[in-house]
């Protein structure tokens, strides 16, 4: 008999799409790409909540009535933008009025966007677990038929476990391929695993690897993903500044659709259960359509 893990496996699929993009268009176009990467067969459709992001329920939302079947998933919801009650409650309705197909990833976010919220960033994994207990006692709406699903955003090993605990399972982001082999071996079989890939279409080492720096150089900053890159093994130098050739070329894949289609079979092969791709380029609001339809055709045939 299916697992809840195992139905939703099934409802995010191998592979799916993750974009910026979306936060830099007008709304008409929000709805024209996401049905456009939905007619292109990806099965799962993936939005931030950063800084400059829409709210990410009403971004769910949107996305939801523009498509017809695919996962739309947030990467993610970030706890200090809301409280718990309100978080649990926004993702009851949606999951009411729109079955398994919104999928919550929820994270603790970043010193630097928790610090302007006016709250102290102390703790983060007990904070975690707190906001986890509340979301849970705030359960007044009616159940929906199918309970929300939700993930935590996680990179080290006490938040992979909280995963596995309090959750149906794991989100990571900017990670090498040994990190999916070492999240799967923290979570153990079942829980599910949805990593992010950055990708960029060229194959001009040069060009691709100046886009990659571009992207790279603010989340080389943040705390928690330079410390991950150095519990994989990168050193210190690696992760410093733009990052070394051989961080960037782990983290991010970069090529024709074959090599990226050959990193995304890499992080299958160690452990995810779903590979959600992002590609970017100079331009933010690019949401890249061209490299995601040659993607579909050797990823998704």
């Amino acid at each position: 008999m299916a697992t809840v893990h195992d139905e939703l496996r099934a409802r995010l699929g191998t592979v799916g799409a993750w974009t910026f993009a979306f936060d830099a268009q007008p709304v008409a176009d929000v709805r024209a790409g996401a049905s456009a990467l939905e007619e292109l067969g990806y099965t799962a459709v993936w939005v931030p909540e950063g800084s400059g992001s829409r709210d990410v329920l009403t971004h769910l939302s949107l996305l939801l009535e523009a498509t017809d079947h695919v996962a739309v998933a947030s990467g993610i919801a970030n706890v200090t933008a809301r409280q718990p009650d309100v978080l649990q409650a926004g993702m009851v309705t949606l999951a009411d009025a729109f079955g398994d197909r919104p999928v919550f990833g929820i994270g603790i976010g970043h010193e630097y966007s928790t610090g302007t919220r006016g709250i102290d960033w102390d703790r983060p994994l007990a904070r975690m677990r707190t906001y986890l207990d509340r979301m849970d006692a705030a359960n007044s709406l009616p159940a929906p038929a199918t309970p929300p699903r939700r993930l935590l955003a996680a990179l080290g090993d006490g938040m992979l476990r909280l995963s596995s605990e309090r959750a149906h399972g794991a989100h990571t982001y900017f990670v090498p391929v040994s990190h999916t082999e070492r999240a799967r071996s923290v979570l153990g079989p079942e829980p599910v695993l949805a990593v992010e890939l950055t990708a960029i279409h060229a194959t001009d080492p040069t060009r691709a690897r100046h886009l990659a720096r571009a992207w790279a150089r603010h989340y080389l900053e943040l705390p928690n993903y330079a410390k991950n890159l150095v519990r994989m093994g990168f050193s210190d130098d690696e992760v410093t500044g733009d990052g070394s050739d051989r961080l960037i070329d782990a983290t991010i894949a970069w090529g024709d659709a074959g090599a990226v289609a050959a990193r995304v079979r890499e992080h299958l092969d160690a452990g995810a259960d779903h590979v959600c791709v992002q590609y970017i380029d100079a331009d933010e609001a690019d949401l890249c359509l061209p490299a995601y339809a040659e993607l579909a055709e050797s990823v998704l045939a």
